[in-house]
């Protein structure tokens, strides 16, 4: 959510520190087995993994180009070169995104009740 906003904030930025328009970035996740992570070999499912945050890759679209002739970042012919962000498909990102981190959070709400209920089973 954080590269998201970023990609927000920066939505109309024609100029970043490379003297080009901001370009969008975006996170690359990578599944990790559990065996590399150092699990045992006898947990009941070795197939399963966990998803990780590996790198930010930035977006190779190109950018959009406004006519704009007063702008001062305008080219001889009038052209505004803007970043590669929409900010419709950022929002819908940005919903996913809390949509699963809820979704994951319930999950872990629920186990820690069931855990707890279980341990108050043999009282």
């Amino acid at each position: 959510m954080e590269v998201i906003s970023q990609n927000i904030a920066n939505a109309n930025t024609t100029k970043a520190e490379n003297g080009e328009p901001y370009r969008r970035q975006l996170v690359h996740f990578e599944s990790i087995l559990r065996k590399q992570m150092g699990q045992p070999n006898n947990v009941a499912s070795n197939n399963l993994s966990q998803v990780e945050a590996t790198k930010i890759i930035e977006d190779s679209r190109p950018f959009r180009e406004v006519y704009q002739p007063g702008h001062p970042d305008a080219s001889k012919d009038g052209m505004v070169q803007y970043p590669n962000v929409h900010i419709h498909e950022e929002m819908a990102d940005m919903i996913s995104a809390s949509r699963a981190y809820e979704a994951n959070m319930a999950v872990i709400r629920t186990s820690r009740t069931l855990a707890m209920q279980t341990i108050n089973m043999g009282k």
